[in-house]
């Protein structure tokens, strides 16, 4: 059976720590479908077709090249159970999916639109995140609600899309992102002169 890891990510840019997560998983999976996506619980800074370029950007800068990643944008809901009916009329149902989150989304996932029908049909991955701890508890209870979880063995950067906006760290953003950022003009940190 292919396995395919899901990763969705509503990042606003995408970072360097997103990066490494991609090339962690086309290491551990047979196939790894990224998008940009809108998270209804937050507000979102850039529009939607400029986080997918700078997402495609992203995997386009892995080093070697991986054949196996690909963007998908056309997954992309804010409803996750919608992107998981989307993969399956794109892949069939001869295939295992693995939806790949964020520890910081783990007490938010509960209140996610048919949570208990989103994990009977998939394996729930959970990447570590630096300045979160794993909450069992919130881990417990998706349980319950019948999520099958794995905790990926992965150290990501401790960059984040917040201290790119907020302060402009330029390690947080790989330099065809920032490059595109500036270009674009998308963030006020944009006012700074781009790295080189």
């Amino acid at each position: 059976m292919v396995n395919i890891a899901l990763f969705g990510t509503s990042a606003d840019p995408p970072t360097a720590a997103h990066q490494v997560i991609i090339n962690w998983l086309s290491d551990h999976y047979d196939y790894v479908a990224v998008w940009a996506s809108d998270n209804p619980f937050k507000s979102h800074q850039t529009p939607l077709e400029h986080r997918s370029q700078m997402l495609r950007l992203l995997i386009e800068g892995i080093e070697p090249p991986r054949r196996n990643v690909t963007l998908h944008q056309a997954l992309s809901s804010p409803r996750t159970l919608e992107t998981l009916e989307k993969a399956r009329e794109h892949w069939g149902d001869q295939v295992s999916f693995s939806l790949v989150i964020g520890a910081d989304l783990i007490s938010q996932m509960p209140r996610w639109y048919q949570i208990d029908q989103l994990l009977k049909q998939v394996e729930l991955l959970v990447v570590p995140r630096p300045g979160y701890e794993i909450d069992e508890v919130g881990l417990e209870e998706l349980r319950k609600l019948g999520a099958k979880v794995a905790i990926a063995d992965l150290k990501a950067p401790a960059v984040s899309s917040t201290a790119y906006r907020e302060n402009g760290d330029t390690q947080a953003v790989t330099p065809p992102v920032e490059d595109y950022i500036h270009r674009e003009q998308l963030y006020t940190c944009q006012d700074a002169a781009p790295r080189r």
